[in-house]
């Protein structure tokens, strides 16, 4: 089967972004399905071409998988006009790979929303199968987190949204929450799968020996906490540097929480940490799979956070939560929903509610205290991981999806 497979985002393990589409499109290649990536280039991302670009594309062949990348270059800093812009430009030059490449089954997933359009033009005006994968609801995130709020884009992107799940044969929820959300707007529940984000031991589990390191300002004997990802609107890391703030007034010097990643907000986070003199907080820039994999191996907590957002609760999956499972790294979760119950029910890490810095620096302070309860933790996060989340149960999964699609 040839999967024509659409990732504005997509990177290779090479980058410092999630690696999804990589994995999926490498466990289809296993199976004998031939697969072209079309993507974008992105600050922080690897496709793994180096040759030069030609009329604003470049191709070649990654692992058995032929990419094709876009010059189309995206950052995490980039403001609302220009990434919509680019999504845009994605959007249409994608539509031509759409209408004129060889394919059975088009693959595509979001975010942005803008995503669907080459799979609404395929099954339309060529018949093809279409495949959906929803990452995040538009545009119930952005609307509820005041992104977007004039009346007529969001008019314009809840058509987008509906006409894209009704013109997928199938569709891939990332979460429980995203699941509940694409039945709402009508789609028989029998037309999604709910394939969340996995768990790549190879890469977390030790499988590369990365070597363990700690950014300058760790000591060997402090609970390091790590967040490993976008320093932006979303990600609430405003709640860190609280937490932070009031392990300094307990005189908790022997617990750092290290931030590692870039984005919009990077800066404002870095004015603030200085101005209030938390030296507990340590910045440290993007880096890719391998050391980033060294660096949660030396890490004691997991942190997971979000702004305090309901639709968060149920409708997110992030990478970052599932490598600190892979990693056996107890997390600290800081807002409700399904991945909070699952930390409590495993009792693999903490749970602690949104907005309140004393429990998140309790939580902490507990870490730091009880080291043997921590590796508890630990353990039952890497059971968790293999029995819920092993990326080859679900890659399989995803291949049976994809090829079931084509004769549906």
């Amino acid at each position: 089967m040839r999967i024509a497979y659409f990732h504005q985002h997509f990177s290779t393990p090479a980058g410092a972004m999630g690696t999804r589409s990589y994995e999926m499109a490498k466990r289809c290649v296993a199976r004998g399905h031939r697969v072209l990536m079309v993507c974008g280039s992105h600050a922080l991302a690897s496709t793994g071409l180096t040759g030069p670009y030609r009329r604003g594309r470049r191709s070649g062949v990654v692992d058995g998988i032929d990419v094709i990348e876009f010059r189309l270059g995206y950052s995490n800093k980039d403001g609302f006009l220009k990434r919509s812009a680019t999504f845009l430009g994605f959007a249409v030059r994608s539509v031509v790979v759409a209408l004129t490449a060889d394919y059975d089954v088009l693959f595509a997933t979001s975010t942005p929303l803008t995503a669907g359009i080459p799979g609404i033009c395929a099954r339309w005006l060529r018949g093809k199968s279409f495949v959906f994968e929803v990452r995040d609801l538009w545009p119930e995130l952005p609307k509820a987190m005041g992104v977007i709020r004039n009346r007529v884009v969001l008019v314009a992107l809840s058509a987008l949204e509906w006409l894209s799940y009704r013109s997928a044969r199938r569709l891939i929820a990332l979460s429980p929450g995203i699941a509940d959300g694409i039945a709402r707007r009508g789609v028989a529940r029998s037309r999604i799968a709910l394939i969340p984000n996995g768990c790549d031991f190879d890469v977390f589990g030790g499988g590369h020996g990365a070597a363990r390191w700690r950014p300058e300002g760790v000591g060997a004997g402090d609970l390091m906490a790590v967040f490993t990802g976008t320093h932006g609107l979303a990600n609430g890391l405003d709640a860190v540097l609280d937490g932070a703030a009031e392990l300094r007034r307990r005189g908790r010097g022997d617990i750092r929480l290290v931030l590692v990643g870039d984005g919009m907000l990077k800066p404002a986070l870095q004015l603030r940490a200085e101005r209030e003199g938390l030296d507990n907080v340590v910045f440290h820039p993007p880096v890719g799979k391998a050391k980033l994999a060294g660096l949660i191996a030396a890490a004691d907590v997991g942190l997971q956070i979000l702004a305090n957002v309901p639709a968060f609760y149920f409708g997110t999956s992030p990478n970052k939560f599932f490598d600190y499972l892979s990693a056996g790294l107890p997390v600290l979760v800081n807002y409700p929903g399904w991945m909070a119950e699952m930390t409590e029910e495993c009792r693999c890490g903490y749970a602690v509610p949104p907005g309140d810095p004393a429990a998140l620096a309790a939580a902490l302070m507990d870490a730091a205290d009880h080291r043997d309860a921590l590796r508890g933790m630990g353990e039952r996060a890497r059971d968790l991981a293999r029995s819920r989340f092993d990326r080859d149960v679900l890659g399989g999964a995803f291949a049976d999806w994809l090829e079931g699609a084509r004769t549906t």
